[in-house]
């Protein structure tokens, strides 16, 4: 049983793995796309008008979802807010099958 439990731990921390690793792809496409479009923004009509932001604010909030899953960040729902409902439905469940299994 040990192996097993080492290969199914192997295969999740190599998805996770996976997952930071398309995250910096993302960031480095993102910084040579918008340094690009910055350059070609400054070369057109030196930053009077700075249309290149649009386009990295855009991205930029794709990026932070990204960025929350890659890394598994989640201010409301992590683990331990899993955790501590599971437990409480475990109890609730509980106490809801002690109140319909007595005997008359």
């Amino acid at each position: 049983m040990g192996n097993l439990d080492k290969e199914n731990k192997y295969i999740r921390v190599k998805e996770r793995v996976e997952k930071i690793k398309k995250f910096y792809s993302n960031l480095l496409s993102y910084a040579i796309v918008i340094g690009f479009l910055a350059g070609l923004n400054y070369y057109i009509d030196g930053w009077r008008h700075p249309w290149f932001l649009w386009a990295a604010f855009g991205w930029s909030i794709g990026l932070a979802f990204h960025a929350a899953k890659a890394f598994e960040w989640n201010p409301f729902f992590n683990r331990d807010w899993e955790k501590r409902k599971i437990k409480e439905f475990m109890e609730k469940d509980d106490e809801m099958m002690k109140k319909t299994q007595h005997w008359e």
